[in-house]
């Protein structure tokens, strides 16, 4: 692998896991302002669907024998998904939404892995699940001991969605559709679901004067976390591995916290910050990489 090809990747995952740490911050905008849930949501899968038309056209609107994984993967990168973590975001600070959703996604892709698949972990993934555990545990008990019931509600939520896409992440590999055909068809399915719920709020939003909000809404949804952030990290991972890009994801809930600061005022406490340094420590421990730095070679 050339120098160039390898410093072309680390700047791929690097912009998208930027792209993904601004989608947290600007989604909790979204849904504590002028937009609801499934507003916010129509746009993270309307506008893929439009833009890759022609990719569900050459897949299939419907993967033919494939019904049952291809229905948790709507279910874990689609509307569901997307209406349980944007209803959590209501409840939850940024911080804490960056350590228990893109903090703990690969740990429960891992751990389902090892439950259904018997994939070994080793003990360095192994203590990222310990470490990931942690970091829930800090945001949890932070908001059970000061009775705080609605984040408690909320972190419930982003947990469910974590989970939820670890489903998707497992049952991917079972439906025969490359990256980008998955995005265009569940987009698709999760669009003209969520038209109906999510429409009428965008034309009242739009109407009462929060038109930017929408607009912003629609270049950090549906064109950058929808669309441009899944290439880059598609590309991260043809030009570095799987494991190398994977790492990357661990700077997501640090992402996250800086730019809620400036964006929304939010000021991470202790717990947050333990949170957030402990999931990420646990997904790059997930990822591989320190294992192929232990053994010396590279990791698929």
């Amino acid at each position: 692998m050339s120098e160039r090809s390898q410093t072309a990747g680390y700047l791929a995952v690097l912009c998208a896991v930027i792209i993904w740490g601004a989608w947290v911050v600007f989604t909790r905008y979204a849904v504590i302002g002028s937009l609801t849930p499934a507003s916010v949501a129509l746009l993270r899968t309307g506008v893929p669907a439009i833009i890759l038309a022609p990719f569900v056209v050459r897949a299939g609107f419907w993967p033919k024998g494939r019904t049952i994984p291809f229905l948790f993967c709507i279910l874990g990168a689609g509307a569901p998904f997307l209406l349980i973590v944007g209803n959590g975001m209501r409840y939850a600070q940024a911080a804490d939404v960056g350590s228990l959703v893109p903090g703990t996604m690969p740990l429960l892709v891992a751990l389902l892995s090892a439950i259904l698949f018997k994939e070994k972990l080793g003990w360095i993934r192994t203590l990222g699940f310990v470490l990931s555990a942690a970091g829930v545990a800090a945001i949890g008990g932070r908001s059970i001991l000061a009775a705080e019931g609605s984040a408690s509600f909320g972190h419930v939520l982003l947990l469910t969605g974590a989970l939820f896409w670890a489903c998707y992440g497992v049952a991917f590999r079972f439906v025969g559709l490359n990256a980008i055909q998955m995005v265009a068809v569940v987009s698709f399915w999760s669009g003209l679901v969520l038209l109906p719920f999510g429409l009428p709020p965008l034309i009242d939003a739009a109407s009462k004067g929060a038109l930017n909000d929408v607009l912003v809404q629609v270049a950090i949804q549906g064109v950058g976390s929808g669309v441009i952030a899944y290439i880059l990290f598609n590309v991260g991972i043809a030009r570095l591995g799987a494991s190398r890009a994977a790492a990357f994801v661990a700077l997501v809930p640090a992402l996250a916290t800086l730019i809620a600061i400036p964006v929304l005022g939010e000021h991470p406490d202790l717990a947050s910050i333990i949170g957030v340094v402990a999931t990420g420590a646990g997904v790059l421990l997930a990822s591989g990489v320190l294992n192929e730095i232990l053994s010396k070679k590279p990791v698929e």
